[in-house]
């Protein structure tokens, strides 16, 4: 039996966890109630906690998990995973090893996301249950530089045994079935269930992921956290990145130095900065627009979102998509 079968979930799926308010209790658990693994987003640690407690609620009595990006974490998302009973905890961007300990204390699994096998090795030191490993096709905050199809092979060696869970190009269940096939303990989805009705992204938000042609890889979006991060072109990336998709090198190099600042930064700031990015400067943070925000924001913020917007052409309700992932 591995990991997501001993959650007693029916389809071996995990949503991942989107950050910034997207992966809300709504889709959380909606996705938990269809048989999958509905994840609960990082936010500002009040929310968090409120959205997970939710999620548990509305999922009623299947497992929910959290994902937390260690950047922006704090103590206080740890308590509430354990306050919550959250089924399942994934760091991303990191492997911090006193709250893998204070998680697993709790009796709570702890997967960590690896890109490489030097990640995959680090994270299973500091403590980790298992990984979960990623393709740079995936939307959002990568730690991978290259395909799933490389990375997968390379983690599961590294594993050495531990689950490892497969996130990068999950559009249906072919491609769940096919990362099974390949030793994979199961798939997580990002851009899926983006698009669906429970999830808390900006109406126009979804519109341009479903309109796009193409995604890139960029660093415009790093302020505060300066690794590469997969969205489709909105006006910012069209005046920035036309002469390299990862955006220019001064923004670049001004936000490898701001770094450690900004991520002293409150994660419920980044809205309020969000409101204030404009085309014509080139700072801008990691948040995304929500519904509810102004819709001149989805212009001026990250639009994350994976390679799957080619075979992905409409917003439905999670329990669907979770069916439409289920092999």
């Amino acid at each position: 039996m591995n990991l997501l079968e001993s959650l007693g979930l029916s389809a071996p799926v995990m949503q991942a966890g989107m950050g910034g308010g997207v992966a809300g209790a709504e889709l959380a658990g909606a996705v938990s109630a269809a048989g999958a693994l509905g994840t609960v987003g990082l936010s500002a640690p009040r929310r968090f906690a409120a959205e997970l407690h939710r999620a548990v609620t509305l999922a009623g009595g299947r497992p929910v998990a959290a994902n937390l990006l260690v950047p922006f974490a704090r103590r206080a998302h740890i308590d509430a995973c354990i306050t919550a009973g959250a089924a399942l905890v994934v760091f991303h961007d990191g492997a911090p090893a006193r709250w893998i300990a204070a998680l697993r204390t709790a009796r709570i699994p702890v997967l960590c996301t690896a890109g490489d096998a030097a990640q995959a090795r680090r994270a299973l030191a500091a403590g980790a249950s298992g990984l979960v490993a990623q393709g740079v096709e995936a939307g959002g905050h990568l730690v991978a530089d290259r395909p799933l199809e490389v990375t997968l092979p390379e983690v599961l060696q590294a594993a050495d045994g531990a689950p490892v869970l497969a996130a990068g190009g999950v559009a249906d269940a072919d491609d769940v079935r096919a990362l099974l096939a390949a030793g994979a303990a199961g798939a997580v989805a990002g851009t899926r269930f983006l698009l669906t009705e429970e999830s808390c992204a900006h109406p126009g938000y979804k519109q341009k992921v479903l309109a796009a042609q193409r995604t890139i890889r960029t660093m415009l979006f790093g302020m505060g956290w300066p690794l590469a991060h997969r969205v489709v072109p909105n006006a910012l990336t069209e005046r920035w990145c036309a002469r390299s998709e990862l955006g220019p090198p001064a923004v670049r190099a001004f936000n490898r130095a701001g770094a450690p600042l900004s991520r002293l930064m409150p994660v419920g700031a980044q809205d309020a900065m969000l409101a204030l990015q404009r085309v014509a400067v080139p700072l801008y943070t990691p948040a995304l627009p929500l519904a509810g925000m102004d819709p001149a924001v989805v212009e001026r913020s990250a639009l994350y979102a994976g390679e799957t917007i080619h075979r992905i052409h409409d917003i439905i309700p999670a329990a669907q998509a979770v069916a439409r992932l289920t092999p």
